[in-house]
């Protein structure tokens, strides 16, 4: 009967100190309450409370969890009804307020959300709501943020999932980029055609330019030539006159048969003429060809400085005639 008893009393010892073990799993806190007061909270791991006098009170996730925004219409500035749903993203920093600053934490989360999402969206035209996500995130975020923070509650993100806007509304919005698109083309468009019209006016201006500079080039080159070739021949001249006054009478026959040989020659290469008549008398020809002759033996024959000259025989003078002399062809 001892025996008994003491064993009934080993398994009552037993079972009131596993009851008084508490094993709290990483990313939660237990909140303990003390005949139903909070004491303290239970971090995760082994933790040991006496039964019946303390009790686990909550169990609070710790961990980042989301609530998702059920979608929703709300009537915008414009007086344009969208649809649209988001998440919210938070995180329990403090267990005890979580448990008993407010008495269903998710559901006050998502009245938050909700609410003041259509009062950020409310107060935005249509364009805004569709291209100020980013700053509709943000308003909401730090909104929310705010009025959880008796709660214990921070929150991460709030982000919009969707907007939706009526179908006419997107099909006003469809033409409406279509319109501005082809205004951007019609834009581009001009813009390059402008371009290209000052391109094309600046190369033909860089043109006419150059071709002035290669004009004024060659006019100044033409004088160049034209100034050299009046040296020379002034300088020719010079030499011819110098051999006349010092008694060279064969310079200047010289000088006469050259220019007549020059001159019977353009004659002759004409292309325009097969046949030339013109009068010439014969001993005019012979005797410029004899003078020619006497210039050739005086350059040869070896005489001393200072002997007189002989001068070149002069033809009979004949009676003059006239007559077609058939030129060859140059």
């Amino acid at each position: 009967m001892g025996l008994t008893i003491a064993a009934l009393a080993l398994l009552l010892v037993l079972f009131y100190l596993f009851s008084s073990i508490k094993i709290v799993r990483q990313g939660y806190q237990y909140t303990i309450e003390h005949f139903g007061r909070y004491t303290t909270t239970a971090a995760p791991g082994f933790n040991f409370y006496p039964a019946f006098f303390y009790r686990v009170g909550r169990r609070v996730n710790m961990m980042e969890q989301v609530i998702d925004i059920p979608g929703q219409e709300i009537i915008t500035k414009d007086n344009a009804i969208v649809s649209t749903d988001g998440v919210v993203f938070f995180q329990v920093l403090d267990a005890a307020k979580a448990a008993y600053e407010v008495s269903d934490l998710y559901v006050a989360l998502l009245q938050l959300a909700t609410t003041n999402l259509r009062t950020v969206m409310g107060a935005m035209d249509l364009d805004e709501t569709l291209s100020k996500r980013d700053e509709i995130n943000a308003r909401l975020l730090s909104v929310v943020d705010h009025a959880t923070v008796p709660w214990g509650v921070k929150i991460t993100r709030v982000e919009i999932k969707d907007i939706r806007p009526p179908a006419d509304i997107v099909t006003a919005m469809g033409r409406q980029m279509k319109a501005e698109r082809e205004k951007r083309a019609n834009i581009l468009e001009a813009e390059g055609t402008r371009a290209s019209e000052i391109l094309r006016a600046e190369g033909q201006k860089q043109a006419r330019i150059l071709e002035a500079e290669g004009r004024r080039e060659s006019a100044f080159r033409d004088s160049e030539a034209r100034e050299r070739a009046a040296e020379a021949e002034a300088k020719a001249t010079r030499v011819v006159s110098e051999a006349i006054e010092a008694g060279g009478v064969q310079a200047i026959n010289y000088f006469v048969a050259q220019k007549y040989v020059e001159a019977v020659g353009k004659f002759a290469t004409s292309p325009n003429a097969k046949t030339i008549l013109f009068p010439v008398e014969a001993t005019q020809l012979i005797g410029t060809l004899g003078g020619i002759g006497a210039l050739a033996k005086e350059a040869l024959a070896d005489t001393p400085k200072g002997n007189v000259t002989t001068p070149a025989p002069t033809a009979p003078r004949a009676e003059p005639r006239r007559g077609p002399f058939e030129l060859p062809q140059g």
